[in-house]
């Protein structure tokens, strides 16, 4: 007949006393420490390790002949199956698991580069079970293949099984909370706009930061024009790139309240689906974002040349994953969309779009 007492711990999970012969497949519910005078003095195995049966032989040699063990019911879990259950049901498409589960916590990794997207919504609901956690980078975050995304756990050693399958059923109803978009790589056709540039009076400077820009997206220019303060001159050099196959339309200029300043006025006229001009960020508030075709058009104002980021580098991620960018969406960019002009800029490690 084995030798097994059942007692309480100080958090209220049930434990047993087992022979350390019978053990295997049972959970620690304390670490073990191991001793080798002069060489070694530590932890030997973990609390929650779930016991092995070549484990048995170290145990017996360390001195273990009887260990106490978690009795985990059948309305409970471990934490780490519930960590493994609750970053399956978290990973949506692009988003794979780092390996397996420890100490009940488990990592979530971006499997492609792309366009982090967040439901902060059901991120919410999951976090208010309050037994479970999940927290993540930043939605909106490009990110690249292999980033830390995010880290799910269990909270205590054994949970019950009922919070866990809430948790799992907030991620599947949701779609998933963490997925990957893939970001576009675009053909784009630049019109940079103002007559002090058109008639040669001051040198542009928009250009090299614009192909910058797309460049790092992995995109390319593929065809640039300046025009006029002139609407009808404007109009005409967007339908050629377009009609050139570009896929991505980008002004810059011409979008303040100067009588000169038509830009907005030339993309009105070319037969719009939709419109949306200003936005509540600084630097940026006169940003411009239009579809055409289905094609974007995103209008630069004249803060693009002297501020190393503005609301462009916050959208554009987002326009070439496929997301469409209405006034919601735009207007949601006020909180965090204060640019704090530091010294030396960190973006994106920096609260600006966030």
């Amino acid at each position: 007949m084995c030798d097994i007492k059942e007692q309480e711990n100080n958090s209220g999970i049930g434990t047993k006393t087992i022979p350390v012969n019978e053990a295997v497949g049972t959970v620690l519910s304390h670490d073990i420490t191991e001793i080798r005078p002069g060489e070694f003095k530590g932890r030997a195995f973990k609390k929650g390790h779930i016991i092995r049966e070549e484990d048995i032989e170290h145990l017996q040699r360390i001195g273990k002949e009887h260990l106490y063990i978690l009795e985990i019911k059948d309305d409970e879990m471990h934490e780490n199956d519930a960590a493994d259950a609750m970053a399956n049901a978290l990973a949506g498409e692009g988003v794979g698991l780092s390996g397996e589960a420890n100490e009940g916590k488990i990592n979530l990794v971006a499997e492609i580069d792309g366009l982090l997207k967040v439901n902060r919504e059901a991120l919410l609901s999951f976090n208010m079970l309050g037994e479970v956690a999940c927290a993540t980078i930043h939605s909106n975050t490009v990110v690249k293949k292999g980033q830390l995304l995010a880290g799910t756990r269990a909270i205590p050693l054994v949970v019950k099984r009922s919070i866990v399958e809430k948790a799992v059923k907030i991620a599947e109803d949701a779609g998933k909370i963490l997925s990957l978009k893939e970001i576009r790589k675009p053909k784009a056709g630049v019109v940079i706009t103002g007559n002090e540039v058109y008639h040669g009076k001051i040198k542009d400077a928009f250009e090299p930061v614009i192909r910058k820009k797309i460049e790092e997206l992995g995109g390319e220019v593929v065809g640039l024009h300046f025009a006029p303060d002139d609407a009808g001159t404007i109009e005409a050099r967007i339908k050629e790139l377009i009609d050139n196959s570009a896929d991505l339309i980008i002004t810059t200029g011409g979008m303040s309240v100067d009588p000169d300043d038509v830009t907005r006025f030339a993309i009105r006229n070319i037969g719009v689906e939709e419109l949306h001009y200003g936005s509540p960020v600084l630097p940026g508030s006169m940003f411009l974002v239009a579809y055409v075709n289905n094609i974007p058009i995103l209008g630069i104002p004249a803060c693009g040349m002297y501020a190393s980021i503005t609301v462009f580098d916050l959208l554009l991620p987002r326009v070439l994953s496929g997301e469409k960018i209405g006034r919601k969406e735009i207007a949601e960019l006020g909180h965090g969309g204060l640019c704090l002009k530091c010294k030396k800029c960190r973006y994106p490690i920096c609260p600006f779009g966030k």
